[in-house]
């Protein structure tokens, strides 16, 4: 679909080439952004097409956003605010590879530059509220960012709810480091992670129940963003591609779509026919098949998952800082080269 729409608050400023993220509450770009040194690489978060029920809903979070990053992106820890109008706002764009992707196994001075910039952003007065999110924090080139304010509070007093809004943001970066670094978490940070506030504790109890039957009502997201439709019919579609006897293993990711919300990219590895293994799924199939000569594999023998999502999302220049060897980068480029979803203009 042409990402060229008309989107008068922006004048034509805006050329879009991928999107990010689509969901009930606003759709999310990437592109170019016209100034006036210039076009920039650019992030544009849209709510003129959400549903008429969440409207209210998506005005308050862009509203939240907003003066959030009219804040914190002065500050080098978050993308900085471009433009803003009624129904669009355009922030910059952070050469980053977000959490659960990048996978910092062992980094320490990742998660010291982490803390750091979340020292940094709460002493600007602001609290983040959904760094429990891996692709909310993005890894740039060994340095933390955050992205996706829509959950960020500002505050003129640091009182008690500041605080402790401020304790759960730590916490939930400590859980990310007890994940990727455990050698480096401290005494101090074990205390913080065995220490749930009151306000988290009831949360989980009451509200976090409603928030789950609500998601899956919407088909909104799983925690690193999929969508319900990756954990539904990703494995189902899996194990019928695994029957055809030319296929030897099948990696499923998923990727933003325009129309869909939630597209599915099946990665097939062996000597199958296309037509073979559509008409073998039928209509349940994903919106992209691709077959390749081998997956990508890490030391243990497992699919590098992470570079076939950037495949899959036309985040091809984001693919670089992922690669191990030569014999690596030979076998993403011939992947790439084979791309079904050609929707982009960044180069591998």
């Amino acid at each position: 679909m042409d990402m060229r729409e008309d989107l008068p608050e922006l004048a034509g400023r805006w050329h879009g080439d991928v999107v990010l993220k689509r969901d009930v509450f606003s759709t999310v770009e990437r592109g170019r952004f016209r100034t006036e040194a210039g076009e920039i690489d650019a992030v544009l978060r849209r709510i003129d097409g959400v549903p008429w029920w969440s409207r209210v809903l998506a005005h308050l979070l862009f509203r939240r956003e907003r003066r959030a990053l009219a804040i914190a992106g002065r500050l080098g820890i978050a993308p900085p605010l471009i433009f803003s109008g009624r129904d669009v706002l355009v922030r910059g764009w952070l050469r980053g590879v977000p959490l659960h992707i990048a996978k910092p196994q062992g980094d320490a001075a990742y998660f010291r530059s982490a803390k750091a910039a979340l020292r940094m952003l709460h002493r600007a007065g602001i609290t983040h509220n959904d760094l429990a999110k891996e692709q909310n924090w993005l890894y740039a080139g060994g340095r933390a960012a955050m992205t996706d304010f829509q959950l960020a509070s500002c505050f003129r007093r640091r009182g008690a709810l500041f605080r402790l809004a401020r304790y759960e943001d730590l916490r939930h970066l400590l859980k990310h480091k007890r994940r990727y670094a455990p050698g480096a978490v401290t005494a101090a940070e074990r205390r913080v992670l065995a220490r749930k506030s009151l306000l988290t504790r009831l949360w989980m109890a009451t509200g976090k129940k409603v928030y789950y039957a609500i998601t899956r009502g919407l088909r909104v997201t799983d925690r690193e963003g999929r969508g319900t439709r990756f954990t539904r019919d990703a494995p189902a579609i899996a194990a019928r591609l695994l029957l055809h006897p030319g296929v030897r293993d099948v990696a499923i990711v998923a990727f933003p779509d325009r129309r869909a919300g939630t597209g599915l990219y099946a990665f097939v590895e062996g000597s199958a026919d296309d037509r073979e293994l559509r008409d073998l799924l039928g209509r349940t199939g994903p919106e992209h098949l691709q077959i390749v000569e081998a997956l990508p594999r890490n030391a243990q023998g497992e699919v590098r998952s992470e570079i076939l999502e950037l495949v899959a999302m036309n985040q091809l220049d984001l693919i670089a800082s992922l690669i191990h060897s030569d014999a690596e980068r030979a076998l993403v480029g011939r992947i790439v080269a084979g791309r079904r979803n050609l929707r982009d203009r960044f180069a591998f």
